[in-house]
């Protein structure tokens, strides 16, 4: 394992410096789910919770939390997204809704935490949407699947398939 690269030599938290490091175009997924009880999981698919398009609503703030992850995380730096994607899919036996969100940008450092932020919001969206018909939503397995670009390269989550 490497360093940490956000403690200088006495612990002290910095941002990491990314001047020298050449751009290279970025990409990272992540994906997570929500858990919810039927009522709502048929709400949701057939378009009847009483705050609306719930998928809809939550695939704008998923880009919208991708696109402001520096402004939630300390130590991220700004970075000019060139592209975020956030897709669902419905799981019907189990009432979850898997939500995958894949921002890109040419940069000079990833966007592995836009990615998880995305999915997240995205997530978190559902949750405000619902939680009058279910109090009891579960959200959770948020994770990173693949990044590629920079000094490290394509890097794929070995958990990716083991569902």
């Amino acid at each position: 394992m490497s360093a940490l690269s956000h403690f200088d030599d006495h612990g002290k938290a910095y941002m990491v410096d990314v001047t020298e490091k050449n751009e290279t175009v970025r990409e990272a997924t992540a994906t997570g789910k929500i858990r919810v009880n039927e009522e709502v999981y048929r709400a949701i698919e057939q378009g009847t919770v009483g705050k609306g398009d719930v998928l809809g609503v939550a695939t704008t703030a998923g880009i919208m939390g991708a696109k402001r992850t520096s402004d939630l995380i300390p130590m991220c730096h700004i970075l000019p997204i060139t592209n975020c994607r956030v897709e669902f899919e419905m799981r019907p036996e189990t009432s979850e809704i898997v939500c995958t969100c894949t921002v890109k940008v040419t940069g000079k450092t990833g966007v592995e935490m836009e990615a998880l932020t995305g999915v997240s919001v995205a997530l978190l969206t559902v949750y405000d949407m619902c939680k009058a018909l279910d109090k009891e939503m579960e959200i959770g397995e948020i994770y990173l699947v693949h990044k590629s670009g920079g000094k490290s390269g394509e890097i794929h989550n070995r958990k990716q398939g083991i569902e």
